[in-house]
């Protein structure tokens, strides 16, 4: 990894994480420097309010290679890896949470399987350590997304990966889409695998996410599962629903007709009209969401984020 000034970009989101950014900027760099890499650590501090950035900025003058972006309040992970993305220089990124729970020491055996020729490489948190509160949901999660999505992994949403620097160029991340990179680096023709890495207990802070998160990701699976099957065959998607609703419609409309040659008059004409009204402002307002995210997804989002300091 010596073709281009900088081997390894670590592009890290942190949101009130004072207590563990020296203890995991202290493992990184025990961890990479028996390999001599040349590598940068880009914290992106997604609107902390307390000594989160401070704390990088005093390691940073110990070790210019830590590196900090911050915003000017919390926009969100999926804007947080877009920037860090955005400003790393690596020919390798290594993408971790900022709790510890990824431990830094397994970052060689992703860099293995790149080395390998992976494009993309994605952990697998295969032992949960986690309140079951928090774990029986997220396996749901990853149940319903493994067998949904056009590349298998189990755990979509494990925030430790590994990416060459051409796929992290071409992603464009917004609301809960972080949680499917792997399914949209495998639509874009990059190659995509998982390794084992364990699930370690955060020791100091509190978890940022809550269960209001789930729901926000299933929305988001259906943008994914639409992009990645649907959006160069759209009729294949909206011809089934179409279908469907016109096949239902005219089944109805059968049998309130039959019903009405029967009994001599056709009832339930208020109750028909209320059906197809719903059906047809409920697969409007579908199609709509789904068209937009296509043409967003297409077009591109603008920036949405602001970064408010640099630390370099």
């Amino acid at each position: 990894m010596s073709d281009q000034k900088m081997d390894l970009s670590i592009v890290i989101p942190v949101l009130n994480e004072e207590a563990n950014v020296e203890e995991l900027a202290r493992r990184i760099g025990e961890t990479l420097k028996p390999r001599n890499l040349a590598y940068e650590v880009l914290f992106v501090d997604d609107g902390s309010t307390d000594g989160t950035l401070a704390r990088i900025a005093s390691l940073n003058q110990q070790d210019s290679r830590i590196k900090a972006l911050s915003f000017n309040r919390n926009f969100g992970k999926a804007y947080a890896y877009s920037a860090g993305f955005d400003e790393a220089q690596g020919r390798v990124v290594i993408t971790m949470d900022g709790d510890l729970q990824d431990a830094p020491e397994e970052i060689p055996q992703f860099l293995e399987k790149i080395e390998g020729g992976y494009d993309l490489v994605t952990g697998w948190k295969h032992q949960g350590k986690g309140r079951a509160s928090r774990a029986l949901p997220s396996k749901f999660f990853n149940w319903v997304t493994g067998h949904s999505m056009i590349v298998k992994v189990h755990d979509s949403n494990c925030p430790f990966k590994a990416y060459r620097r051409e796929v992290v160029k071409t992603l464009r991340l917004y609301g809960e889409l972080y949680r499917f990179i792997p399914a949209l680096a495998y639509w874009r023709g990059f190659r995509v695998t998982e390794i084992k890495v364990g699930n370690y207990p955060r020791q100091f802070g509190q978890s940022k996410y809550g269960v209001e998160r789930f729901l926000k990701g299933f929305l988001d699976f259906l943008t994914v599962l639409f992009l990645t099957r649907y959006v160069k065959r759209p009729l294949h998607f909206f011809g089934i629903f179409g279908l469907l609703a016109l096949g239902a419609g005219f089944v109805l409309d059968l049998l309130i007709a039959i019903a009405g040659i029967l009994a001599g008059r056709v009832g339930h004409q208020a109750l028909l009209l209320l059906g197809l009204v719903l059906v047809l402002i409920g697969v409007q307002f579908i199609f709509t969401g789904l068209l937009g995210e296509m043409v967003y997804s297409v077009k591109g989002r603008e920036q949405e984020y602001l970064i408010a300091r640099r630390i370099e």
